[in-house]
This record gives structure tokens, sequence and C-alpha cells, in this order.
């Protein structure tokens, strides 16, 4: 499974990030080992407090645990994980919470451990994180049988779908999906050997090169959004400049905003809001499904718990009552069966704890399956709004060949 990992502080946000049940389907807090307190928030809160002895800021190591696409984790694929990740890196011993979430049809999970060593009251040192996961994340593939992704495969060959944070929560806000246009702008650069045909080929998908504030290149949408290209082709900032020269000859944002409101009439953009609330309408369904499917499976397992809480509750106790007490307790002590009876309760009582996890696995699987067919036919729709989009291309462009022709002619007119 792929693994990232990050040191970091924010005790509160991170809870808040991991109980998260808004974005998520199912979130279960598999482990919490080595705090006092039994829920997520006030766990991390002690990591915190702990920390205030010493002088380290980020004080907790936070790991995310994604395996393939189609392959559904179990919570011990997950502690194995865990177990190997924390030996790497040298958090042996170290409390730590594993929560599990699952959404758009995929279980994943989060580990967080606390960098604090009690004892010594100072932080551990974790050198080379980033290469250890690596190399553990590669094991994890291979142990598995599952086909190593290319970037674990030669080390190096980076996906370019792979965005920052930053760069996806930017093409979040404009509700397009961020691999579509970063595959716009990386097409179009493909596509061109120097600064004319790349402005071209993005005015084609409705993007314009400009000149930015730092003398650089970046493409405004039109919605007057601003996009550096570095960035959204996966290069860097020579390799821009090398290919494309200057970008003096360019309009500036402010200018590009201004030719863009006179390219973009009206009339296009009530196109582009009937596009977007059609686009929302026939979403709903599936999310009206998702939101009652999310609400069934949320109750099922619920039932599913309280029904192993009681019977955990029962064993426990049948367990218990084998202990006699008193004299005859006594006489058990002296004789070894009291010894033998108490090794007998912790084989079962692990026999039944395995036997529980085993039963919370196969009904995990069996919603996500009914869950994955649900984002199927999420893909399925989006597909057709992409195809719509394009659509809606030819038209825009269409539309902008009138204005500038007729533009054209009131010119001439105005010469004669």
């Amino acid at each position: 499974m792929i693994l990232k990992g990050s040191q970091r502080g924010g005790a509160k946000q991170l809870a808040d990030h991991l109980t998260n049940t808004r974005d998520n389907d199912h979130v279960n807090i598999l482990e919490l080992r080595g705090f006092v307190s039994d829920h997520l928030h006030g766990a991390l809160l002690e990591t915190h407090a702990i920390s205030k002895a010493t002088r380290c800021q980020q004080f907790m190591f936070s790991l995310s645990l994604n395996p393939p696409q189609n392959h559904t984790a179990s919570e011990q694929d997950f502690l194995n994980a865990a177990d190997r990740a924390e030996e790497k890196l040298g958090l042996g011993g170290q409390p730590r919470a594993i929560i599990v979430h699952e959404k758009d049809g995929r279980r994943h999970a989060h580990v967080v451990w606390s960098r604090i060593d009690a004892d010594e009251l100072k932080a551990i040192n974790l050198p080379h994180f980033k290469t250890k996961l690596r190399d553990l994340s590669r094991d994890l593939f291979l142990d598995h049988g599952w086909a190593l992704p290319d970037g674990l495969a030669t080390y190096g060959n980076k996906s370019p779908l792979n965005f920052t944070l930053e760069e996806w929560q930017q093409a979040k806000r404009q509700g397009i999906d961020p691999r579509e246009i970063k595959q716009t702008f990386q097409r179009a650069w493909e596509r061109c050997d120097r600064q004319i045909g790349f402005k071209n080929a993005l005015e084609e998908r409705g993007y314009f090169l400009a000149k930015g504030d730092r003398r650089g290149f970046v493409a405004l949408d039109v919605d007057g959004n601003v996009y550096a290209i570095a960035k959204w082709t996966g290069l860097k900032a020579k390799e821009v400049k090398a290919k494309l020269g200057s970008p003096d000859n360019l309009p500036s944002v402010d200018d590009t905003k201004s030719t863009i409101r006179s390219k973009v009439t009206d009339q296009i953009r009530g196109y582009i809001n009937q596009i977007k609330d059609r686009h929302d309408r026939d979403l709903e369904p599936l999310r009206a499904e998702h939101r009652a499917m999310t609400k069934a499976h949320r109750a099922e397992r619920q039932r599913f718990k309280d029904g192993q809480d009681k019977r955990w509750v029962e064993e426990t106790k049948t367990r218990s009552d084998r202990l006699n007490k008193g004299l005859r307790g006594l006489f058990d002590r002296i004789t070894g069966t009291h010894k033998a009876m108490q090794k007998r309760n912790e084989v079962e009582a692990l026999q039944c704890a395995r036997r529980d996890q085993k039963q919370r696995d196969r009904l995990v699987i069996a919603q996500m399956s009914e869950r994955r067919e649900l984002q199927r036919r999420f893909k399925d729709l989006k597909a057709r709004q992409r195809q719509d989009r394009a659509e809606f291309e030819t038209l825009r462009k269409q539309a902008q060949g009138i204005a500038h022709r007729r533009s054209r002619a009131r010119v001439k007119g105005l010469e004669i």
C-alpha cells in the first residue's frame, strides 16, 4: 500500500479531520494504544500536553495507508502495516492511534504516533523517513502480490496525476476534476513547440495565456481564475521559459481579464450556468442514494457492534465464572488449577477477538461491494458530463468566432 507520512502538530485539528463523518462514509477507531483517554480527541490532546515539557512543535507523526484501488484491506492488514512502519521508523512502543476511513468505495487508514519519549522528555528523531516509507511501501506491494505502481517500480517516475493539496483545492472550488484541468495543460504543452502554439492550444479549451505579476507565465479561465503554467504542467519554471521564451509580449493578468470579459458573452455565461445546474440536478438522485446507503450501513454496523459487545460481555462473564472464589479459589491457587484456568481463558479471549475481527471484515467487504457499484454509476455520469463540457467548448469557440467576425465587420464599416 502507498504510505505517506509527515511530522505535525495541531492535535485538535487532526482529531477533527480523522473523525470527520461528513466527507467519509464510515470512520472506525481501530486502535488507541498507550493513552489514558478512550477517545481520539482526548488521546491526541494528551500527546500535546506531554510535548509542553519539550520545545517540540511537531510532536506527532501522521501516516496514511492507502491500498490499491480494487483491494479491500482487512483490519489486520492495516495493523500489520502499522507495526512494520513503527519498527522501520524507530517509534516502537510509542502511543499510537489507528483510524480506518471508507469513502467512494475505498478503504484506507491513518496512523498517528506520539514522537515524544515520555521517559527522556524529548522528541524522537525520524531521519530519512520518506525513503524508509518508500521502501516499506514497495515491500508491502510485493508481499501482497499487488502490481507495483510506476513510481515504486522505478523510484522516481512520479505520476503526473499526483497533485499537491493546493492544486486539488483550487480545482475543487471550480467544481471540475483537477485531473481534467491538469491534463488540459499537459496536452497543450505536448502539442506545441513555441509560445504561439501553446497559447492557441490553451485557448481551444478556454484558457488564456498571460504574463503573471512576477514575470512568469500564467493562464486564466473564463471566470478569471489564475493557473501557474509551471505548476499545472508539472514542470520547472526554467523548463517553461526555455520553451516559451519571455512573457513580456503577453498581456498582463488584468488586461487578459478584460479581454475575456469582452469575448465571453452573457449568452454563453448563461449556457455555462445551465450546464452546471443540469449536472447538479443529475447528480442529486445518486447523492440521495449515497446518503441513504451510508445511513443504512452505519446502522447495520452499529447493530453488529452492539451484538458483538453483548456477546463479549457474556463470554467474559462465563470465563470469569470458571475461576472459583473463597476457600475453593485458594485451594485452586495452591494446586495450580487457577493458573491453568487463567491460561485457558486467555487463549479463548484471543480466539474470540480474532473471530470478531474477521466477522467485522466480512461485513465491511459486503457493504463496500454495494458502495463500489454506486461509485461506478457516479463515474459513468461524470464521464457523460465531461462530454457535455467538451461539446460546450465547441459551441463557445463558435460563438467567439461569430463575435470576432462581427467586430471586424463593424471596424470595416467605420473605415468606409
